[in-house]
């Protein structure tokens, strides 16, 4: 099976993060993109400020591939207007994607109005300018319950607020990759997560962020259902190898 049009091949690290500094994180970011060209993936995943750097590159290249970026990440928890302005500059940029971290706490806080308003605003932004949202729910900080609720509740906004033709541009994504979990437990997708979700955002596509290790994980992820891949070893993974890395 050709994995590759799953693949939304990943780099979200900060310079800090990385231990690098500015320069060496933006060649890292370039070098991403450039191997996302070469192996045809899906798309590349980056942080907002390297939206336009990305840009630069896929259209000196010619290249079909999709640049996808993250709103309010890792944490979520901004109010929907930072949200917005983060999401309205990443599109002038020219981000193709936008991966929205839901406000996962004000849910597990039972402030769901607040929850679902994010939903309805940020989808609404994203389709009028005819760009795919993805809603990060961040299984690992989620029991099984919470999981399938969340799930459950984005897919009950977008069938109640729009048009049964916007709902393939909408997905439920499970985790940024980020999350601090106790014991070295899973911060990424597991098979039983994904499966809530499949089960209870329907009609809506999922996204299996971290925890595909392989060609294997990826495989047995597609056969699922799910419709997109998040990987930071995206190129090892399509060519059979093992993913080390933690995303």
């Amino acid at each position: 099976m050709d994995i590759r049009p799953f693949i939304d091949s990943t780099y979200l690290k900060t310079a800090s993060q990385a231990a690098l500094d500015e320069i060496q994180n933006r060649t890292v970011v370039e070098t991403f993109v450039r191997e996302a060209v070469e192996e045809r993936f899906k798309l590349i995943m980056i942080r907002p400020e390297m939206v336009a750097l990305a840009k630069k590159i896929i259209s000196e290249a010619e290249s079909n591939v999709q640049i996808g970026t993250v709103i309010d990440f890792p944490e979520g928890q901004s109010g929907i207007e930072e949200k917005l302005r983060e999401a309205r500059q990443a599109i002038a940029d020219g981000a193709d994607e936008l991966d929205f971290v839901c406000n996962y706490q004000a849910f597990k806080n039972g402030q769901i109005d607040l929850v679902k308003e994010e939903i309805l605003i940020g989808t609404q932004l994203a389709l009028e300018h005819n760009k795919i949202i993805k809603w990060i729910i961040e299984v690992a900080a989620l029991t099984d319950r919470q999981i399938i609720q969340l799930s459950a509740l984005i897919k009950n906004v977008v069938l109640s607020h729009f048009k049964e033709a916007d709902y393939a541009a909408v997905f439920v994504k499970s985790s940024t990759g980020f999350y601090q979990t106790k014991n070295n437990e899973p911060n990424g997708a597991t098979i039983p997560s994904i499966i809530m979700m499949l089960e209870n955002a329907s009609p809506l596509s999922v996204k299996a962020a971290g925890g595909v290790r392989s060609y294997e994980d990826a495989v047995e992820m597609i056969k699922l259902g799910v419709k997109r891949i998040g990987t930071s070893a995206a190129k090892a993974i399509v060519k059979g190898e093992k993913n080390q890395k933690e995303y």
